[in-house]
């Protein structure tokens, strides 16, 4: 990591973070080291990566924070994580969505990036129990209706679930669970707060699992799109075998041995930022 002195603070911290997950552990002095930029610079991006529950700071360094399994972070502090591969996966997921089709988006941050890339994609029926999702559809036809954008052709048809509300903006439960039921979608895309081979997509929160099994079902085709990160994660309850899965929209972060992990169980891998789609 040598000549970093102007990398963005974005890019800065998800080195930092990528470093304390790999190593267990960094200490500032290497931090300085590495990265080529002040003490101080360092201390802040601790600071920042600690207030959004990324990292847990010690006495001159800082070490990954130890999560339960049904530790489930809020939107906002998810949100400032891996923001640049959240926005790289939600660009490439977005060509797989046809005009005309109805699709479901679950809840979570990299689905809240997507919707906004496909604002432009003319006749949508969305179906979504993330508040924050609606929100992105229901704000852009507002600004058209009131002259603040250009008007959209065939703008999107939205139903918001409905259920109880989750820490992550999401609505979850027996309201959710029936709305969902009755549904047909051509696609699904699925953020998880974790995926492995052995536990397949799991969340912290037995409510969303059995909301999220309810999508999985309801869906032709099911697309994961998720960071690096998430892989080798745990939560609390599965809802899905990866053989459930479709496709998956990752980063160019994921390591050559997920990917060929991956390559066992699903029909397609796309990492966003690379020409082409691996196939399998």
């Amino acid at each position: 990591m040598s000549d970093n002195q102007n990398l963005l603070a974005e890019q800065r911290r998800a080195l930092i973070l990528d470093e304390v997950r790999r190593r267990g552990g960094v200490r500032v002095n290497e931090l300085t080291r590495k990265l080529n930029v002040s003490d101080m610079t360092v201390r802040r991006d601790l600071d920042t990566l600690a207030r959004q529950g990324a990292l847990e700071k010690v006495h001159g360094g800082a070490v990954p924070v130890a999560e339960a399994s049904t530790h489930e972070p809020g939107f906002e502090a998810k949100s400032g994580l891996e923001q640049s591969a959240k926005e790289d996966i939600a660009r490439a997921a977005a060509p797989l969505v046809a005009p005309g089709s109805a699709i479901a988006l679950s809840g979570g941050t990299t689905t809240f990036a997507l919707a906004h890339h496909l604002l432009d994609v003319p006749d949508l029926t969305v179906v979504t129990n993330s508040v924050r999702v609606a929100d992105v559809f229901h704000t852009a036809q507002r600004a058209a209706s009131h002259g603040g954008a250009a008007q959209r052709p065939g703008p999107a048809t939205v139903v918001l679930t409905g259920g109880v509300r989750t820490p992550s903006d999401s609505l979850v439960g027996p309201v959710a669970d029936q709305a969902i039921r009755s549904l047909h979608f051509d696609v699904l895309f699925l953020g998880v707060h974790g995926i492995s081979v052995e536990a397949g997509l799991s969340t912290p929160n037995l409510a969303e699992a059995e909301t999220n099994r309810r999508f999985v079902r309801s869906a032709r085709r099911v697309v994961v799109v998720a960071d690096h990160t998430k892989w080798g994660t745990v939560g609390l309850s599965s809802f899905a075998s990866l053989d459930d899965v479709d496709a998956m929209v990752t980063d160019a972060g994921l390591p050559a041995a997920a990917r060929a992990e991956i390559s066992e169980h699903l029909p397609q891998l796309v990492v966003a930022g690379e020409s082409g789609t691996e196939d399998i």
